[in-house]
Formats: C-alpha cells, structure tokens, sequence
C-alpha cells in the first residue's frame, strides 16, 4: 500500500494541463484512472499492459452490445465496461508519466486501440439497431444512418485533433501551461466519451436509448465542423 500511496502523491504533481478537457474528463475520469494508475505501479504493469487491460474492457462491451439482448441489466454491464476502458485508457498515460514518460510503441498502440474502439462501438449500435428494430423503434432502416454518421464524426474527429496537435508548433519547455476555461469545459460534454458512455445506461429504455443516442450524433456532428475549422485557423496561421 506504500508503493500505491507514493505513486498517488507523485502522479498529483504529473498532471496534463486541463485545457481543452471536460468537466467530466477533468474530475472523474482522470482522477479514476490516477488511482488506477497507481494500482498498476503497485502491481508491476507496464503502460502498454494498461493500454491492454483498457481494451479487454472496452471491447468486452462492445461485444455485448452486438450480441446481447437489450435490457437494463445488460446496459449497466455495457456501461461498466465502457467506463473502466475509458479509466484504464488515462491510467495508460499516467502510469507511462509515472515511470519518466511513454514510449513510440506505447503512443502508438494507445491511439491505434483507440481508434478500433471508436469505430467499434457505433458499428455494435448499428447491428444492435439491425438486429432489434422493434426495441429501439427503428424499423425504418433509414435509423442505421444515426450510427454510420456518429461513426464518421467521431473518427474525423478523432484523426483531425490527433493530426492538429503533431503539426501544431510544441510550446517552449517551461512555458506556462494556458488556464483551462470553466465554460469550454461544460461546452465539451456532449462531445466526451464518458457522456457518451452513459447513454448505454438507457439499452433497457429501447426508443429512449435511440433518441439520446441520435441527440449526441447530432452534437458531434455539429462539434466537428466547430473543430475543423478552429484547427484550420491554428495551423493556417502557423509560420511557414
């Protein structure tokens, strides 16, 4: 418990600045994923057993959506799931800092399982939503689009953020990290992925789950074409 308790104290002061970070991000899943991260010290993982961890998780659930019979049972497992993976996925980072600081292969493996993920699971609502029409109320197969067009704005998004920050110039080392803004913080959480989790909370509702899943694709539709051109401004204005 020593060990666990040092790696929580020193992980305190090796923080990510919180711009740019949720509200929910900001105090729940990352300080879940600190003590995860300590666990893991503690145990002798390395980043990329985390990262691993993070995925069975993750895809666990994933699984139990395209296969399980919608139910209020079976969206709470879902929601767990999703939400250890997300956990473990900043405990990944964390752990990584904890040690003196990550890897290419790390990085890598982190955003390659990342991206599987995000495309995963709107693919598992979409075969939820074929398999089920009746539950969730979409027998008009015109509904299959919500999950497709969610889909396609989460990885643009998703690759558009990851490319905006490797071309954007690092800051000097030393810089002081910006203020986060309390106000861009409540304005993210429709678009975090822990929000976005929650929703499986509502499998049991069935036309409940598909609105409320329909009014985040909608959000990060929106969002997106938001981020694309702020990320365009940033980097247009980088000397060339």
């Amino acid at each position: 418990m020593g060990t666990v308790g040092t790696a929580l104290l020193e992980l305190r002061s090796a923080q990510k600045s919180a711009k740019g970070v949720s509200l929910y991000s900001r105090f729940v899943n990352r300080p879940v994923g600190r003590c995860l991260a300590a666990v893991s010290h503690g145990l002798g993982l390395t980043p990329n057993q985390v990262t691993l961890v993070s995925a069975a998780f993750s895809f666990a659930a994933i699984a139990a959506v395209m296969v399980g019979e919608p139910s209020w049972g079976l969206g709470f497992a879902v929601w767990l799931g999703l939400f250890l993976g997300f956990a473990f996925d900043s405990a990944d980072g964390q752990l990584a800092r904890l040690r003196g600081g990550g890897s290419p292969a790390g990085e890598w493996l982190d955003h390659v399982v990342d991206c599987a993920k995000i495309t995963a699971l709107h693919a598992a609502v979409l075969i939820a939503f074929y398999r089920h029409p009746e539950h969730f109320g979409a027998t008009d197969e015109s509904w299959l689009l919500v999950p497709l067009g969610f889909q396609w704005a989460a990885v643009v998004t998703f690759f558009g953020g990851l490319l905006t920050e490797k071309l954007k110039p690092r800051p000097a080392p030393g810089s002081p990290a910006a203020a986060p803004s309390t106000l861009r913080a409540v304005a993210l959480l429709p678009v975090d992925h822990g929000i976005f989790c929650l929703v499986f909370l509502l499998l049991g509702a069935g036309t409940g789950f598909r609105w409320a899943y329909t009014v985040l694709a909608c959000f990060s539709v929106l969002f997106l074409a938001a981020f694309l051109m702020k990320w365009f401004r940033e980097l247009n204005a980088v000397p060339r």
